[in-house]
């Protein structure tokens, strides 16, 4: 057999292979178990429409905030996301969080470590103050050392003076 042949019959076993699953109309008429559930239901376990999984934190709830240039307060839309983010912690008690802070490149290395260290715990003290137990929660500044875009204007910048919540599976308590 020619390698064009060989290539031919894998594609077509692989494409026969994919119409197996009894399930695959929705109709609750396969084989059952979990998958069925799954599949009635939408959400797909881990993935970003399964609202326990990290992947949904980061995507639906929001795992970043911004700042504004050499500050560590906290804008109401930042609160906004920390709020949500609360709540999904309070709901999800089997998660970690790590909060990253960060700055952009402008000002010393020295600087901005300290910088991203105030915008983190800014974060962790306002997720403590809507009640995640503190035991849950650590901090760590980047301070300019992981930037999200590197270039020397603004909106570089802008998207560089961020805090991000990691989350991370761990015993609550």
């Amino acid at each position: 057999m020619t390698h064009m042949t060989k290539a031919i019959l894998l594609i077509a076993a692989l494409a026969m292979s994919a119409c197996t699953n009894a399930d695959r109309f929705g109709d609750g008429a396969g084989a059952g178990g979990d998958a069925g559930a799954a599949v009635g239901t939408g959400i797909i376990p881990g993935s970003a429409n399964d609202p326990t999984s990290p992947a949904y934190f980061s995507q639906t709830v929001g795992d970043r905030i911004f700042f504004a240039v050499d500050q560590s307060t906290l804008s109401p839309e930042a609160r906004l996301t920390l709020d949500a983010q609360a709540q999904w912690l309070l709901t999800n008690s089997d998660f970690l969080a790590v909060i990253e802070g960060h700055a952009d490149e402008q000002g010393t290395r020295e600087y901005n470590i300290a910088l991203g260290a105030r915008r983190a715990n800014a974060v962790m003290e306002y997720l403590t103050s809507r009640g995640v137990p503190a035991s849950r929660l650590k901090f760590i500044s980047y301070g300019k050392e992981r930037p999200v875009e590197i270039c020397s204007v603004e909106s570089c910048y802008a998207k560089n003076r961020r805090s991000v919540t990691v989350i991370s599976m761990g015993s609550g308590v």
